[in-house]
């Protein structure tokens, strides 16, 4: 064999070697996308320990969905993104004594913040001694082990009012919240996350359901940043305030405010198409988009692709699934 027969012979064996291999390997954006997904599933699973929180958010890839693999991609990077723990502060500074017909308590103002950021990103919210005290027993419930060495303020018989005895509790509680949130698993639990939230939400949907719209809308805008830095591993969990705000906008006649908080809900349920939010809030979003004079065609198109491959059943409206949270 001559020396270019040789030389060509061994180029053609050098470029069948390197199909070979690229076929039977795996794209690094496939590869980028796989291990996000993965991440994500296995993120999902560790921060959903309640049944109901699971059920909604375990639709993960849904194979109805219409999305590009792009879409996809740029998808699971935002979640992978949103899994990232945002670390919290806690400061007590000050408190207040209620008396309320034959009852005394004390209430403490409780002050959420952010690490470097600025004070618009605070929380305010307030808890009495007995809302620690049942925070307290629920964690003990389902984490004795990692409560084991965590100490609880002692309720005393008399001088329960006295500014020393106020300040103390200022301090433990500081220091009690600051080591809930230093424990992982306790952090995205429900139950810690209801105690931060719940009331709040519960005066918010009370106050829908009985028309006042203004009021509601002030107290879920005030409460939903505060439920995303605690629940940013399972984005779909803030699904439901997002709507309930998108009602009230809607009902005090603020159709762009409404459809910009809709837009954001509807971008955590663009794989969870099973989700009970999803219909009624594309059935919303295309009202909205259509007097808006915005493109409400595709959102039209994904509901006719959901009606196609779901058999029909009854859906409540977006107002109607908004007022039957937090019922009592």
């Amino acid at each position: 064999m001559d020396r270019d027969s040789h030389c060509t012979a061994e180029r053609e064996l050098l470029e069948a070697v390197s199909r070979i291999t690229t076929s039977s390997t795996t794209s690094p954006s496939d590869e980028e996308e796989n291990q996000s997904k993965a991440e994500i599933s296995c993120q999902v699973k560790k921060e959903n320990p309640e049944k109901d929180d699971t059920q909604d958010s375990s639709a993960t890839l849904s194979p109805n969905s219409s999305m590009t693999t792009k879409e996809l991609q740029e998808y699971w990077r935002n979640e992978k993104r949103q899994c990232k723990q945002i670390k919290l502060l806690f400061e007590i500074p000050s408190t207040r004594i209620v008396e309320h017909h034959l009852s005394k308590y004390v209430m403490y103002k409780i002050i959420i913040l952010q690490t470097g950021s600025f004070d618009s990103n605070k929380s305010v919210i307030e808890r009495r001694y007995s809302d620690f005290e049942k925070l307290h027993r629920n964690l003990l419930e389902e984490f004795s082990e990692e409560m084991e060495d965590v100490t609880f303020p002692k309720k005393t018989l008399t001088g329960n009012f006295t500014e020393e005895t106020i300040n103390e509790r200022k301090l433990a509680f500081k220091d009690y919240l600051r080591l809930l949130y230093s424990m992982k698993y306790i952090r995205r639990s429900k139950k810690f996350i209801d105690f931060l939230t719940r009331p709040e939400l519960q005066e918010a949907y009370a106050c829908l359901r009985g028309g006042q719209y203004t009021k509601a809308l002030e107290i879920l805008l005030e409460v939903i940043g505060l439920q995303e830095r605690l629940t940013r591993g399972n984005p779909v969990s803030v699904v439901p305030t997002l709507c309930a705000i998108v009602v009230c906008h809607k009902d005090l006649e603020n159709p762009a405010s409404a459809f910009e908080y809709g837009e954001k809900a509807l971008s955590r349920l663009c794989v969870h198409t099973s989700h009970r939010y999803y219909i009624p809030l594309l059935e919303t979003m295309i009202t909205l988009a259509y007097e808006l004079g915005k493109d409400f065609l595709s959102l039209q198109e994904k509901l006719e692709e959901w009606k196609t491959k779901k058999d029909p059943i009854r859906v409540f409206t977006l107002k109607e699934l908004a007022v039957r949270e937090y019922v009592q």
